[in-house]
């Protein structure tokens, strides 16, 4: 929007980004199509065929860009990041980042594959000192220790299916979650609504996520914590779902 440009919607179905929806809204003035894969906040993603399918309907002169923040956590055998669609086209980018699971969010450290022209794009635009000293030593730092990244996706896939079986053992509805955080759903009725779990929540020091914004006022966005800090959330939302 900075650089003049107009924002194009196109709805989900069932929580998840749909192909066929964004084709029917390209137009002549399209110059980049946009994907979360996973998508943030539902957790939701689409599948490597979509995703070509997605590229091969598009026009050659549209960008396709690629989010895959949460890719390290996605242990589906049909998902792909993107990488051999920017290696395969001249027109795709995939982006990445070391706030997710290398837990490094405070240094603002991201990096982009994408191809020679796009790169050479990039780097006339962004500014001479766009990454600092210590976040790039950080970065190479965090590549090479294998070990958290494991244990990391090992402790995600344990605890968000705990979290989710318990949760919806509660009575609360959960979104699918292919990354590190689940998107649940509340009655809205009897003192039970997002807005009410997340004051009561707040009586409790647990700070989540409010999803008002991307169109869900009944839900919150939960991150797969420690052991600690989820069986303190199962806790508190056990209480706040028992009371009337």
């Amino acid at each position: 929007m900075g650089a003049g440009a107009k924002p194009v919607v196109a709805p989900e179905k069932n929580l998840t980004a749909d192909v066929d929806a964004i084709l029917k809204r390209v137009t002549p003035a399209t110059r980049i199509v946009f994907i979360a894969n996973p998508n943030n906040p539902t957790g939701t993603y689409l599948a490597i065929d979509e995703v070509r399918r997605l590229r091969a309907g598009l026009p050659e002169d549209v960008l396709l860009v690629l989010d895959a923040a949460y890719a390290e956590y996605v242990r589906a055998n049909d998902y792909e990041a993107g990488i051999e669609l920017v290696a395969t086209t001249q027109n795709t980018v995939m982006t990445r980042t070391f706030s997710k699971i290398y837990g490094l969010a405070s240094l603002r450290l991201g990096w982009a594959y994408c191809p020679p022209a796009i790169a050479d794009a990039l780097n006339r635009i962004r500014g001479p000192f766009n990454v600092s000293g210590p976040a790039i030593a950080s970065g190479i730092a965090a590549l090479s220790d294998l070990a958290h990244v494991d244990a990391s996706v090992a402790h995600n896939e344990i605890w968000r299916e705990r979290m989710r079986e318990a949760l919806s053992g509660l009575g609360l509805n959960v979104t699918p979650s292919a990354a590190n955080f689940l998107l649940v759903h509340f009655p809205g009725k009897n003192g039970h609504s997002a807005a009410e779990a997340d004051r009561f929540l707040h009586t409790k020091h647990i700070i989540v996520r409010k999803v008002e914004e991307y169109g869900f006022p009944e839900a919150l966005r939960f991150t797969i914590g420690t052991e600690a800090d989820n069986l303190a959330v199962l806790d508190a939302l056990g209480s706040f779902m028992g009371e009337s």
